[in-house]
């Protein structure tokens, strides 16, 4: 899955669409006062080591606690860390091509599209002058509903321009016949994370609590509503009580239970109450039937909105509607918007507006902006060093498969298939996207970002009927991610994170394969966790494994999710170690098999000893500085109650426990705080 958290996509179920995410912090804006992209031939950066601690006490801290100690978070961001780096060269990169593509542009291109938008988000003057009138339309159409019977048609038409409804719907390929695409109802509508956020006790969540009802009250205001306090507690009260229909993120892992299919008929007599038939017209879907993921909650949901009062389900609308457009409104509403962010993740102020402006650009016609980035920043010698690289990963994978005391013959067979069957994409797609039919007109911004999100989500739903597109990428170019997508069986790898410190082609193998190879390793891994393993080579949802082989690999899983509930990062907040055991498996399994790869890159030749790191070290380091962040408490805990990703710090001492090879580099014995016995080490790969 992506190493960040995904995007939000406008009509997606990322968790479903992705099986593999890796988890890096937010990204940063400011470089730190010592260098952290390394031009020497190791590729370790020395500056940013402690030699104060011993790798065999605290990995993390030993390659980079000196950057730990030299840095702070900037008062912008919600952490700190190399992928910053990276972010910051990118985001120059990015201003400089959409400046030039600005006055480059001529009209109706892509180039003009890309300079109009950019140039409507930064007009905060005109902004300013417009406050909410660019939001009335849509307000005015809530408050001219009559009846519950129309909310299905609302709601659709929310659905279609990037507004948060109770039910998401999304077109991929169907999981049991991937040859197809079927329609996806998941669970939605929650203006805070996830559902805990609602239902959970003790003083940090009665605090966000009321952060957010203090939201939901200065929204109002702001577009003059009556009553706001009042309705504010309404909306709240509403979203509790979906909250509490909702599935947890770890039912919602299970893609067996999360692939329910049925007719629009069965689902009328499922979940009364609620036109399903309307709803999916007004998307401009034709069919029958539909794939449902939570059906509890889509019965519960049905039943809330037949028993709550209309004037709440449309005070519910108002504000998720003033709240997708918030971030494009004049500076107070953004200012509400932030303030929220700042209560869940601590950020302290906002990036730049330029900044903020790319990312709205990115969202709106990414691989427009992809085209324009790979170009000038992806040479081809990396293209094929890395295609290079992810051979000798699937080679080392297939070789590991047959050393595996969980496996039966017969699916280490299957298990073979599946990984010649993988596709490996690397830097860019083959085949760009076409906009031009998005309509972006010159200073109006609301409109370009919800005409955006219209041409998304058309894109998107008139796949129903269609063939299957196995070109399409799911991150643009120009994204510092990966992901493993399952329905696909492919893993991909996009110009972005192609660079030092993750890819360095100047820099020694070791390093690279302890970075980029361990993401490598991490994404193809994800097609043999506990939930990628249940869809085979052809990404169809079917159990390839014997019965025996799935108990024996759920006992070792066990142990390593035992292993992660006992970390404490925040102070009575746990990581979930089983909502995190797909991302700590993949980790697991990513440093382990890059290891092998890395061992068959040498040819049987010994590594040389490069600037006093043996090659070893310098593959460990390589892993070790590929997660140096630091994060804020409130984004810590915000990552532990939503996000199916441990901490950075985690992902590098909580994995390396379990590698015999970290053991016997650095000689760990008893007492070592990194050190396990050869019988306690979580051996699944």
């Amino acid at each position: 899955m992506p190493r960040f958290p995904l995007r939000a996509l406008t009509l997606a179920a990322a968790a479903v669409l992705l099986a593999g995410c890796e988890y890096l912090p937010h990204r940063l804006d400011t470089a730190p006062a010592t260098p952290a992209i390394p031009a020497a031939t190791s590729g370790v950066i020395d500056a940013n080591l402690d030699r104060g601690v011993r790798p065999q006490d605290d990995l993390f801290r030993y390659v980079n606690g000196g950057w730990l100690k030299a840095n702070a978070i900037p008062a912008d961001k919600t952490s700190y860390g190399i992928d910053g780096l990276l972010d910051d060269r990118n985001q120059d990169w990015l201003k400089a091509l959409v400046e030039k593509a600005a006055a480059s542009g001529a009209p109706g291109s892509e180039a003009r599209k890309i300079g109009d938008l950019y140039a409507a988000y930064l007009d905060e003057a005109k902004l300013d002058s417009l406050g909410s009138k660019p939001l009335l339309p849509l307000l005015n159409r809530i408050d001219q509903l009559q009846s519950r019977k129309e909310l299905p048609a609302l709601f659709a038409e929310f659905d279609l321009v990037g507004i948060t409804t109770p039910v998401g719907p999304y077109v991929h390929p169907d999981a049991r016949d991937v040859s197809r695409y079927s329609l996806d109802l998941y669970q939605s509508g929650l203006g805070l994370p996830d559902r805990d956020f609602y239902t959970e006790k003790g003083e940090r969540f009665e605090k966000l609590r009321g952060a957010y009802l203090d939201y939901v009250t200065a929204l109002f205001k702001l577009v003059g509503e009556k009553h706001a306090g009042s309705k504010a507690k309404q909306v709240m009260a509403f979203e509790t009580a979906l909250a509490q229909q909702h599935w947890s993120k770890v039912e919602n892992r299970d893609p067996v239970k999360t692939y329910n299919p049925r007719s629009l008929k069965a689902l009328a007599k499922e979940a009364p109450g609620y036109d399903w038939s309307a709803w999916v017209a007004g998307l401009g879907v034709k069919t029958d039937a539909v794939v449902v993921s939570q059906p509890s909650y889509l019965k519960g949901y049905a039943k809330l909105v037949k028993h709550t009062p209309l004037s709440t389900l449309k005070a519910y609308a108002k504000l998720h509607a003033i709240a997708a457009a918030a971030p494009y409104l004049s500076q107070d509403f953004y200012a509400v918007h932030f303030a929220l962010r700042r209560a869940l993740t601590g950020v302290e102020q906002p990036l730049p507006r330029w900044k903020r402006g790319l990312r709205v650009v990115e969202g709106s016609v990414g691989e427009a902006m992809g085209k324009l980035y790979v170009a000038e920043h992806f040479p081809e010698a990396s293209k094929q060093k890395v295609q290079a690289l992810v051979g000798n990963l699937l080679k080392a994978y297939a070789q590991k498969v047959d050393t595996l005391d969980w496996m039966s013959p017969e699916t280490k067979a299957k298990a073979k298939d599946k990984l010649a069957k993988f596709t490996v994409k690397v830097g860019y797609p083959d085949k760009w996207r076409d906009y031009s039919g998005l309509e972006i007109v010159a200073g109006d911004l609301l409109g370009n970002i919800q005409r955006s999100n219209r041409f998304d989500a058309r894109y998107n739903l008139d796949k129903l009927g269609t063939p299957v597109r196995r070109d399409e990428w799911q991150m643009t170019p120009q994204t510092i991610n990966a992901y493993y997508d399952p329905q696909q069986n492919e893993i991909v790898f996009p110009a972005a994170i192609l660079q030092a410190p993750y890819f360095d082609a100047a820099a020694d193998d070791a390093v690279n394969y302890g970075a980029i190879g361990a993401v490598i390793g991490h994404e193809i891994s994800h097609g043999f966790d506990d939930e990628g393993s249940q869809f085979d080579g052809d990404g169809n949802l079917k159990d390839w494994w014997t019965k025996e082989d799935r108990e024996r690999f759920t006992a070792k899983a066990q142990q390593l999710a035992e292993q992660f509930s006992a970390y404490e990062p925040v102070p009575g907040v746990h990581v979930n170690g089983e909502l995190t055991l797909g991302e700590n498996i993949a980790d697991l399994a990513g440093i382990i098999i890059a290891y092998r790869a890395w061992e068959i890159s040498l040819n049987g030749q010994p590594a040389p000893v490069i600037d006093g790191h043996s090659g070893a070290e310098r593959f460990f380091a390589g892993y070790a500085q590929s997660w140096m962040t630091k994060v804020r408490d409130e984004a810590l805990v915000t990552q532990l109650k939503s996000d199916p990703h441990a901490p950075a710090e985690l992902r590098v001492n909580g994995v390396v426990v379990n590698v015999p090879a970290f053991q016997q580099t650095y000689g760990t014995k008893d007492g070592d705080k990194l050190y396990k016995a050869p019988a306690a080490i979580v051996s699944i790969w």
